[in-house]
């Protein structure tokens, strides 16, 4: 499954909005995207994972990566919609307790 990514500006909020798989295949893809919209200092980035059915250890270490990249620089990352293989991948490994995540785009604290 091809990766589609495109973003939006919501307030202060860089979203992100992921399609398809996260895997070692496309992390990769993720990693520069998210890269991007980090030249802000500090960036607020949302990755809106509801259109993403699966996700992999690899594209965790980018989430991960990213997390502490933003927050060494004033910024923040936050997840959108998680459910399913994503929701799980951050369960077991207690990513969801350190990640802040809404249901929704208007649920983002403002900046």
């Amino acid at each position: 499954m091809d990766l589609e990514l495109s973003d939006v500006q919501i307030g202060a909020w860089h979203v992100l909005e992921v399609h398809g798989e996260l895997d070692l295949h496309t992390s990769t893809s993720l990693r520069d995207r998210i890269s991007e919209l980090t030249d802000d200092e500090p960036a607020f980035v949302a990755l809106d994972l509801a259109a993403v059915p699966f996700m992999d250890s690899s594209s965790l270490g980018v989430i991960v990566t990213a997390l502490k990249r933003l927050r060494e620089r004033g910024g923040e990352l936050a997840l959108i919609g998680v459910s399913g293989s994503p929701a799980k991948v951050l369960s077991i490994t207690g990513m969801d307790q350190v990640i802040p995540m809404v249901e929704r785009r208007d649920d983002l604290p403002e900046r």
